[in-house]
């Protein structure tokens, strides 16, 4: 169906430029009863869509983000990808998800716009399609928190109920979100594309390049120069730079499978992730992730891991010889591991205050981790103590803190630190300053998401809205936001979030 009013929101699918294995024609379940709960009003204005928006009522909208009527130009596909699932391969495509196009913004940037929890598609197997309001909300809530957060990340644009129950452990309301990205090709777009042959992979590299880094387009398809090598070694570190933000802000993905990393660098699918309260290198909160795959401390080597499976499916675009592909392929991964070192180094460096080079700050970091563990303090609270006591303000009421800021040993650490700090040649207000830049006040506390998302079912939306006004300032160091920094008042101990439907 099309919208009754001419609203164009000039989508495209360029997407569909691709062999036609690559997708499958889509159209959403019939839902009984839709009803908008949440519209993101700033992301519309970044889309140039606000205006569209402003003609529309609440029902129209329902209607709209519930995949019941279809905006002008829509055409729309389920994507087909494959993907290493803990480490074992399947071939897999959007179950339950529907990109209704592309929307090229006044920025130039071009997103996709995509129903999630829409119905079933051609990939949906045993399934239903179907998603449940719990999950898609703390999508939405994950999502706008990782933005305000500065992590890449894909956006939420609406959530709807769809009048139904679904039923899952028991009967709870459907609901269907609105995932904007910038796009969803993923390392799994790539190892799909290899089952297809050379001229697949080709197809789809040179897609990945002209969308997400046509600055490639310069150099040649082979010789010294070889574009696509570059696309890998681009892929890289975008990658290495991710996940060396997730692991400065204590993010843990959870669900790091091939078809859940991007080609164009932004964190997708908030399925089972959470975030460090006491700082454990070894923490799983994932109820799937029973062997620690994607534990904390092991994001980043299982990033390599991942783009290891990237570079196996583009070795025929890298070279003709197969030695020569794996080695220059080899090359690229092997700079993964120092390129992301720096840029959590880089990022340790500005949440400690501390900048330029200095033999000391390798011992610095890794002693603060340690003491950190030791004492289980908690992550976020010890960087905004440590912050706050750089700009001469108290830090003590912060939870989880104070009894590694008790210990001697941690005191001498911290002596040298200051005299680390002022080797930087920076006033300390400016020092002050690149801290609180770095450290975030408030994050998605596990606790207050779950509660947000309790609240809601039991028919009070107050506390998401409040929650997510406070994440989207999550550097304001100020009054209001002190209980949102506060630790759960009873024991996260055993802690697990699902991937949920």
């Amino acid at each position: 169906m099309k919208v009754e009013k001419n609203h164009i929101w000039q989508l495209e699918s360029t997407y569909q430029s691709l062999p036609e294995r690559f997708y499958t024609k889509a159209n959403p379940a019939i839902f009984p009863a839709p009803e908008l709960v949440i519209f993101n009003e700033e992301l519309a204005k970044e889309l140039g869509l606000e205006k569209l928006m402003a003609e529309l009522t609440p029902a129209e909208k329902a209607q709209l983000f519930s995949g019941m009527v279809f905006p002008e130009g829509s055409e729309p596909i389920s994507q087909a990808y494959g993907g290493h699932q803990f480490g074992y391969f399947n071939i897999l495509g959007d179950g339950r998800a529907i990109l209704l196009g592309e929307r090229l913004a006044a920025n130039g940037q071009r997103y996709d716009i995509q129903l999630k929890g829409s119905g079933r598609t051609a990939y949906s197997r045993n399934g239903d399609g179907k998603a449940v309001i719990g999950p898609m909300l703390r999508e939405y809530l994950i999502s706008e928190a990782m933005y305000a957060l500065k992590i890449p990340t894909s956006r939420s644009l609406a959530v709807s109920l769809t009048g139904e129950k679904i039923y899952r452990h028991d009967f709870l309301p459907g609901a269907v979100l609105t995932r904007v990205a910038a796009s969803h090709l993923r390392v799994g777009t790539f190892q799909f594309a290899y089952m297809g042959g050379k001229e697949e992979i080709q197809a789809l590299a040179d897609y990945a390049i002209d969308r997400h880094y046509p600055q490639l387009n310069d150099f040649p398809i082979s010789g010294i120069d070889n574009r696509y090598q570059k696309l890998l070694a681009a892929v890289i570190e975008n990658q290495a730079e991710l996940i060396a933000k997730w692991q400065l802000i204590g993010f843990v993905h959870g669900v790091m499978n091939t078809d859940n990393m991007t080609i164009s660098g932004e964190t997708i699918d908030y399925g089972p992730c959470a975030f460090l309260d006491e700082y454990n290198p070894a923490a799983v909160f994932s109820s799937i992730d029973s062997g620690g795959r994607y534990r904390y401390e092991n994001q980043p080597p299982m990033g390599q891991w991942n783009l290891s499976r990237l570079a196996d499916a583009m070795l025929p675009l890298i070279d003709g010889d197969e030695d020569t592909a794996v080695a220059l392929a080899t090359g690229e991964l092997l700079n993964y591991a120092a390129c992301f070192h720096d840029f959590w180094r880089n990022g340790m460096k500005e949440k400690l205050g501390i900048s330029g080079e200095n033999k000391a700050d390798e011992a610095i970091i890794g002693d603060l981790l340690r003491f950190m563990e030791i004492h289980r303090a908690d992550y976020t609270n010890t960087f905004v103590r440590l912050t706050l006591e750089s700009g001469g303000h108290d830090g003590r009421y912060l939870q989880g803190t104070g009894e590694l800021f008790a210990d001697d040993k941690f005191i001498k650490w911290k002596e040298l630190w200051k005299k680390r700090q002022q080797l930087s040649e920076s006033r300390q207000d400016n020092i002050y300053q690149q801290m609180k830049a770095a450290n975030p006040f408030v994050i998605p506390r596990n606790f207050r998401v779950e509660d947000a998302l309790a609240d809601f079912a039991k028919g009070n939306i107050t506390t998401f809205l409040e929650l997510l006004q406070a994440l989207m300032h999550p550097y304001d160091y100020n009054s209001w936001h002190q209980k949102y920094q506060e630790l759960s008042p009873k024991p996260m101990t055993g802690y697990r979030t699902f991937c949920g439907t």
